[in-house]
């Protein structure tokens, strides 16, 4: 049997980082790769029915007792657009609480002073990059102790839940459910194996929504631009500065939402920015589009009528609701966690799952930790040790009536 690290430092060396801007499904071709794979790897552990499907969504069934509720396990195949995914350089260091040097070359350094987490993890062995890259533990950590879990039932001889396995591309820029086929699934419920640090488990989740505005102007020769010129840019910072200062990721945490400027690029003539709209409480959610709006509706009064257009578009709800009627299925996890030696957290998801979406689309899809810290950046880090407990949890709840 292959170890759960040995599958996860398999999966992290394949680049699947999703693209935004990409309107096919999978947003890149590259996520096949690692989904052909994860077949592969099915079909030689036993399991007949693993596909592909032509969207780039995989599926498997590890069969097991028919009186057992169907269970479903997520994880999704590709790597945030933050940081880059390609020629990731893995390596495993036991951690002593000393500064980890990352890359000696470059002068990069994991350290305890930019990372309280670390302190959760004196002698644990932890697999890092060498700081120019992301590591890919969100979520190729749900992936791999998915299939370890699942090469383990294959095995064993106990009684166990039959067993669905779901891996999605493009969560990272919110299209992961778009196209999951959650009848041919057929799971009662299921997890994402999709958190991050040992006991959190969660099923409340941002409300989300994009928005995107473009500023026109007019540009004339700066030379001779007095009382004609119409300068987009900065029409555009204008524009940010009416929103909320004090609704900034950098100035929230917990339940507190946030409208964060993703990016923006212009010149005279034209700038375009873009926001992601976050709150956990729907009115509040709500009330971050209708000031996006009013500032619009204010700068267009201001400058003209079609100075700016802002587009508006929500990405997925939170999933508390849909899961309150079953909340069985989150403490059949929490027992699970406690009888591995997990302390379980209910936390809020300060961002989403591809559970939320189904959830809303009727499979009720709690959340799960896998152990990873610091996702989407280049300092980002898992243990082993957590690795390993994670897939005792999956294996607990699979093997629990």
């Amino acid at each position: 049997m292959k170890t759960v690290t040995e599958r996860f430092l398999k999966y992290v060396s394949l680049d699947t980082m999703s693209d935004e801007f990409s309107e096919t499904c999978p947003s890149s071709a590259k996520q096949k790769l690692l989904g052909a794979e994860l077949v592969k790897e099915m079909q030689e552990m036993g399991i007949t029915d693993a596909f592909m499907d032509e969207n780039g969504y995989v599926y498997g069934t590890v069969p097991g007792d028919p009186n057992l509720p169907t269970i479903g396990l997520i994880a999704h195949m590709d790597t945030s657009p933050d940081a880059s995914g390609a020629d990731i350089k893995a390596k495993i260091v036991e951690y002593t609480g000393e500064d980890i040097c990352l890359n000696e070359e470059k002068g990069i350094f994991l350290r305890e002073s930019d990372y309280p987490s670390l302190k959760r993890h004196h002698g644990k062995h932890l697999i890092v990059t060498d700081g120019t890259t992301l590591l890919g533990a969100d979520d190729k950590a749900g992936i791999a102790e998915i299939m370890a879990a699942a090469e383990f039932l294959m095995t064993a001889r106990m009684n166990h839940a039959t067993l669905k396995i779901g891996f999605t591309p493009d969560e990272e820029i919110g299209r992961g459910a778009d196209l999951f086929d959650i009848k041919g699934f057929g799971a009662d419920y299921a997890y994402t194996a999709d958190g991050g640090t040992i006991g959190e488990l969660e099923y409340e989740n941002f409300n989300a929504a994009s928005a995107m505005a473009v500023f026109h102007g007019l540009n004339i020769h700066p030379g001779s631009a007095k009382d004609k010129m119409i300068n987009s840019q900065y029409i555009a910072m204008e524009y940010q500065s009416l929103l909320p200062a004090n609704q900034k990721p950098e100035h929230t945490e917990g339940y507190e939402g946030f409208i964060h400027l993703m990016d923006m690029a212009g010149e005279v003539e034209k700038t375009t920015l873009r926001w992601i709209i976050r709150d956990h409480d729907m009115e509040k959610f709500q009330e971050k589009k209708a000031v996006m709006c009013a500032a619009a509706d204010f700068i267009n009064a201001k400058y003209g009528a079609g100075t700016m257009e802002l587009t508006l578009k929500d990405s997925y709800f939170n999933m508390k609701k849909l899961i309150e009627p079953c909340m069985h299925i989150v403490e059949k996890a929490k027992n699970a966690m406690r009888a591995v030696g997990m302390e379980p957290k209910e936390v809020p998801i300060r961002g989403g799952t591809d559970g939320a979406r189904l959830s809303y689309e009727g499979l009720p899809c709690p959340n799960l930790c896998t152990g990873g810290e610091n996702y989407h950046g280049r300092f980002e880090y898992i243990p082993v040790e957590d690795m390993e407990l994670c897939v005792k949890m999956l294996i607990e709840i699979l093997t629990t009536a």
